[in-house]
């Protein structure tokens, strides 16, 4: 044989042996499944001790990997917590400061980061924003918020509707994609988003009818009086009694609020359509169904409401609220389920890190209240779990304070994927790793700023450690509150005027402009937002609808 030959089967072994190799690293990149929930409260995940409800299938990933107990958003509230996920960055700086105003489209999201790195990715289920995801190979995204019954879907080749219940649908999506659509030669990042238990609450027929059945029990302070807090906690809007809607929350047939006329109190103002905009999307057939149900409740309402107390309604309230809201998450529930089994199933499971998640916490009657919004625990914090096996340890907890601003850069290091600089959040790695010698944060930035508007809960920013938090809430007032955390864990009483914590209140304040100037807030931004907000009018249902 030649020497020419030689060379030439010389470069071609090594060129086939390169090529292998490339593979071999590639194949070994982890895939990523992100699940997240809309307006999932830790309260409602049995992992996290709370005694409404039973998750099984979300508790076995607590079980087989991480999870996190003070793992908070930068603002709590849909659309903003996304735009914050998908940018690694405040919502001051991706512009997508509430529902209201738009998403800087130029901004650069972790999934282009993903693809222009040879990962294969896909989206199904709840963006809340945008009918084309960047970065997305294969999508099929609600509009706006959905729905329950039937859903529409946006998808690259046009709009479509499926006959079905939405939690379901976004599963078999998803489940379709990883059986069918998947590149075996590229490692994948998945993102699986539902809808539930997001406002106005549809479960499936078959929950419906067993979670009706049920009692919860109530929260401390489901009779909250607001005494030692600020003007903003005593006039929101999101009290169960007085806000929490007839139909469009609690079942009740306009045809019945119409007949009991004045029995009706407190009134409460309803959305336009409220009941027979999702009921109406079901077929005949799944009305019969839901119509054995809500015959009941209806029934129920018309001989006792008339009756009770405003105590007893409010308790009656709560328990309708936790009825359709914990029936939404059995869903959620169940469906996780059927991804961790598939998983298992055809050996991903191995080489998939999967993260579940909330895009922020929520109200279940603490406080009396139902929504999101402030800073305060039920709200500011978001479920999150972290499992990848033979990384993370299983049955960890992990109570540092982390963020939805980090989960971008934990993704693209665990990729081994360079982060972009201008990113602002912390990678998680050195706490899934056990590395937290490597982790140095001791205090999150949040700011909230969708007022005046639906539920009226006033602008606000603040700081967050593991012991202290402290507010401000501006606009059209200008107060600070300061909770102990350790003391004072359902944030009852406002500290921040008692001498005794003044040392706190300075330390804590100096540490707040380190981060306002750490992330690039000002009041100038406040300001120019303020003035953005008054020229949007605001539509009370487009939180909704």
């Amino acid at each position: 044989m030649n020497t020419k030959k030689i060379s030439l089967l010389i470069m071609t072994a090594i060129m086939a042996f390169t090529s292998c190799e490339k593979a071999t690293e590639t194949a070994k990149r982890p895939n990523i499944l992100f699940i997240m929930s809309d307006d999932h409260a830790y309260q409602a995940i049995s992992a996290y001790g709370g005694k409404l409800n039973h998750t099984p299938h979300i508790d076995r990933l607590a079980d087989e990997g991480m999870i996190f107990t003070n793992a908070c958003v930068t603002n709590s509230i849909c659309a903003p917590s996304r735009a914050t996920i998908l940018t690694g960055k405040h919502s001051h700086i991706n512009g997508k400061i509430d529902n209201l105003m738009p998403f800087d489209t130029t901004q650069i999201t972790f999934p282009q980061i993903f693809q222009q790195n040879g990962y294969q990715t896909a989206m199904f289920g709840k963006l809340h924003f945008g009918n084309n995801p960047k970065g997305v190979d294969e999508f099929m995204i609600l509009p706006d918020q959905g729905y329950y019954l039937n859903p529409d879907f946006h998808t690259p080749r046009g709009d479509t509707t499926i006959v079905g219940y939405v939690t379901d649908i976004i599963t078999d999506l998803t489940l379709n994609w990883l059986k069918n659509k998947r590149d075996e030669s590229k490692p994948f990042m998945m993102m699986y988003l539902h809808k539930a238990p997001h406002r106005p609450w549809w479960p499936s027929p078959e929950k419906f009818e067993e979670y009706t059945k049920k009692q919860f029990p109530e929260p401390k302070s489901l009779f909250d009086t607001y005494q030692n807090r600020g003007t903003a906690a005593k006039t929101a809007e999101m009290n169960l009694l007085t806000h929490m809607m007839y139909s469009h929350d609690s079942k009740i047939r306009p045809e019945l609020l119409e007949k009991m006329g004045s029995k009706v109190t407190p009134v409460v103002e309803e959305f336009q359509n409220g009941f027979y905009g999702p009921f109406n999307r079901a077929t005949e057939e799944q009305k019969k169904l839901y119509n054995v149900v809500l015959d009941s409740i209806n029934e129920v309402f018309e001989k006792e409401w008339p009756t009770m107390n405003d105590e007893d309604k409010m308790r009656w309230k709560y328990q309708r609220y936790m009825q359709d809201y914990l029936a939404c998450i059995s869903s959620v529930d169940d469906n996780v389920g059927r991804v961790l089994d598939y998983l298992d199933k055809s050996g991903l499971a191995e080489n998939t890190i999967v993260v579940y998640t909330s895009d922020q916490g929520f109200y279940l009657g603490e406080h009396g209240w139902f929504d999101k919004r402030f800073m305060y625990d039920e709200s500011f914090k978001t479920p999150l779990i972290v499992r990848w096996p033979d990384k993370v340890k299983a049955g960890t907890t992990e109570n540092e304070m982390v963020q939805n601003l980090d989960f971008a850069q934990t993704f693209l290091e665990a990729a081994e994927i360079k982060a972009p600089q201008d990113m602002q959040g912390e990678s998680l790695m050195p706490l899934l790793m056990a590395e937290k010698e490597k982790w140095n944060r001791e205090a999150v930035y949040y700011h909230y700023y969708e007022y005046p508007s639906v539920h009226m809960v006033k602008r606000h920013y603040g700081i967050a450690t593991k012991e202290y938090k402290l507010a401000h809430f501006y606009y059209d007032v200008d107060e600070w509150e300061l909770y102990d955390r350790l003391n004072d864990p359902c944030e009852m009483n406002n500290i921040y005027h008692d001498e005794k914590y003044a040392d706190v209140v300075n330390e804590l304040k100096e540490q707040l402009d380190q981060l306002k100037l750490k992330y690039k807030d000002s009041p100038e931004l406040a300001e120019q937002f303020i003035q953005q907000h008054q020229n949007i009018k605001v539509d009370k249902g487009n939180e909704f609808w």
